[in-house]
C-alpha cells in the first residue's frame, strides 16, 4: 500500500472478498534535496507509511512498514543516475519493479508464508487452463494499462501474484473509494519519478552526477560544431526544442556520445530508426522464442504499439524490426513486446539500428 488511491482500493476489494489482507508499505530513497520535498505550510510531505496505516486502520487490517531505502537507492537511484552519465535515458519504475516491488517485497512475502501479494497496477493475469502458463495481458482501461512497467515478470511471481484492479477503469476505482469514504479517494497521482518530489530531475542530476551535466559541443553528423550544451543528462534522442541553435534548418538530437561529452545533431529523418538491440532481456513465458516472431512492440511508456518483427540471437540479446520507422528510439528505455493484449516480455533498448 503506497498510501494512494489505487492500492487502497486493492486491499479493499480483496477484503471484501473474504481475503485476510495485510498491509504493507515500502519506505523508499527520496532526495532530501528536492526544492519541494515540503508542503507550501512548510511540512514535510506526509510520510506514505503514515498515510497507508491511516487508510488500513480504518479498514480494520494490519500494516506494517518495510524499509527498503539503502537498497533503493543503491540499485535504483544509483542506476537512474549511472544511465544518465552514459548518455542514456533510465526508467527508474522497470528497475524498481524488478529488484525492489516484485524482488526484494515478493521474496519477502514468501519469507513470512504469504499465499499471495496484490498492488494496484492495472494489468490482468489469465491462465488458460489450471497447471498451464500465466500469461500477463493488458489492464481494460487503456489511459491506465501498465503493462509496460511490468515485463520482468515471471512465472513464478504470476502465479503468486493478484491484480484487483486490471479490469477496472481509474473512474470505477476512484468511485469506489468514494463510496467508502477512503481518505485518498481524491488524492492526485503520483508524480513521473518517485524519489524526486519535484519532479526536476534536471537538478537532482546536477547535484547527484555532476559529470552529466559538464557542458560540451553540439555538432553535426561530420563533425562541425555548431553550439553548446549544457550537459548531456539534459537532453533526449529526436529533442527539437532548447537546443539553443541558431541555423536555418531546424536540428534534432540524433544520437549522444558520452564518452567525447557531445551531442549530435541532424535533420528530422535522422531521428527515425528501422529498429533496435535489446538486451536485459525477460519473457514472461520463461523461455525465447525459438525463431523470429512478429509482435506488437512499445518503444516508451506513452508510446503506442507497433507492427515488428524480433528475432531472438544466442548471445541473450535480441533484434526488433519494425514494419515502419520509428521516431527517437532511445538507449536505456525500455522495448516491451506485446501479441494482442498478452505481454510476452522485453528488454532494455541499448541500440537503434
Amino acid at each position: 500500500m503506497s498510501g494512494g488511491v489505487d492500492s487502497s482500493v486493492a486491499a479493499l476489494l480483496l477484503k471484501e472478498e473474504g481475503y485476510e489482507v495485510h498491509g504493507v508499505t515500502m519506505r523508499l530513497w527520496r532526495d532530501p534535496g528536492s526544492v519541494r520535498a515540503a508542503t507550501d505550510e512548510g511540512n514535510l510531505t506526509p510520510d506514505p507509511g503514515e498515510e497507508a496505516a491511516k487508510v488500513a486502520a480504518a479498514m480494520g487490517i494490519p500494516h506494517r512498514v518495510v524499509d527498503l531505502q539503502d537498497v533503493f537507492y543503491n540499485r535504483v537511484v544509483c542506476n537512474f543516475t549511472g544511465e544518465y552519465s552514459r548518455g542514456r535515458t533510465p526508467n527508474p519504475c522497470v528497475d524498481c519493479n524488478r529488484s525492489i516491488k516484485f524482488g526484494l517485497l515478493f521474496e519477502e512475502a514468501v519469507t513470512l508464508g504469504f499465499d499471495k501479494l496484490a498492488t494496484g497496477h492495472y494489468v490482468r493475469i489469465a491462465q488458460d487452463h489450471p497447471g498451464g502458463k500465466f500469461r500477463l495481458l493488458k489492464g481494460l482501461d487503456p489511459g491506465k494499462d501498465q503493462s509496460y512497467m511490468l515485463y520482468v515478470l515471471g512465472q513464478q511471481q504470476l502465479k503468486m501474484l493478484l491484480f484487483p484492479l486490471g479490469e477496472r477503469s481509474k473512474g470505477e476505482v476512484r468511485g469506489i473509494a468514494e463510496q467508502h469514504n477512503l481518505a485518498v479517494a481524491n488524492k492526485e497521482e503520483s508524480q513521473e519519478v518517485c524519489f524526486i518530489p519535484d519532479n526536476d530531475y534536471r537538478s537532482f542530476v546536477e547535484r547527484s552526477c555532476p559529470q552529466a551535466a559538464i557542458p560540451g559541443f553540439i555538432v553535426s553528423g561530420d563533425g562541425e560544431v555548431l553550439g553548446r550544451h549544457r550537459g548531456i543528462a539534459f537532453y533526449t534522442i529526436g529533442q527539437r526544442k532548447g537546443l539553443g541553435l541558431t541555423t536555418t534548418e531546424p536540428y534534432y538530437v540524433v544520437s549522444i556520445v558520452a564518452e567525447e561529452n557531445k551531442i549530435v545533431v541532424g535533420p528530422l529523418e535522422g531521428v527515425f530508426s528501422s529498429g533496435l538491440v535489446a538486451g536485459k532481456l525477460n519473457y514472461i513465458g520463461g523461455t525465447p522464442p525459438l525463431d523470429s516472431l512478429e509482435i506488437e512492440v512499445k518503444i516508451r511508456y506513452r508510446a503506442p504499439v507497433v507492427t515488428a518483427t524480433l528475432v531472438p540471437f544466442p548471445d541473450g540479446t535480441a533484434r526488433v524490426f519494425f514494419k515502419e520507422k520509428q521516431k527517437a528510439v532511445s538507449p536505456g528505455q525500455s522495448a516491451v513486446f506485446y501479441r494482442g493484449e498478452e505481454v510476452l516480455g522485453g528488454g532494455v533498448i541499448e541500440s537503434a539500428l
